[in-house]
């Protein structure tokens, strides 16, 4: 897909507004809450710091993209039986982080998943629903120490 943007548009705005992936969110606009967390060419980056020309001929990957049927990802079906969802502000940022974690490392340990989270903000979960959810679906369901 290419389209004409304006050279001073963040990439988490192009993305809301241009092409209506609202999936991810805006959130603090400074890179510390992690909401508006993608995938540019396999790293995750925060998209309010991002400038939509730098994404130029890369790989952009959102929240949308985590399932490409209309079922749930592993990790998504995870983040709702373990009650990690909570008022989904952070959701899109967390579910981003976690699969950039798996993708790397399928079978990490708790503190893996903590530090792979840590950019990510969330007022609600206190992080041990987050973690067990990732945990899950890393094991297949079997929370690992």
């Amino acid at each position: 897909m290419s389209r004409r943007v304006a050279p001073r548009v963040h990439l988490i705005d192009f993305l809301r507004d241009e092409l209506g992936l609202t999936g991810s969110h805006t959130g603090c606009e400074h890179g510390v809450c992690g909401a508006c967390t993608v995938r540019v060419n396999g790293q995750i980056v925060r998209g309010c710091l991002m400038l939509a020309v730098q994404a130029d001929g890369c790989r952009v990957d959102t929240v949308e993209g985590l399932s490409d049927s209309k079922e749930l990802s592993k990790l998504q079906k995870a983040f709702h039986e373990k009650n990690a969802l909570q008022c989904g502000f952070c959701t899109p940022g967390m579910l981003m982080a976690a699969k950039a974690l798996l993708d790397r490392n399928p079978r990490p340990r708790r503190a893996d998943v903590v530090e792979a989270i840590s950019g990510n903000i969330c007022r609600c979960t206190g992080y041990e629903p987050i973690i067990n959810a990732v945990l899950a679906a890393a094991s297949g369901g079997r929370a690992r120490a």
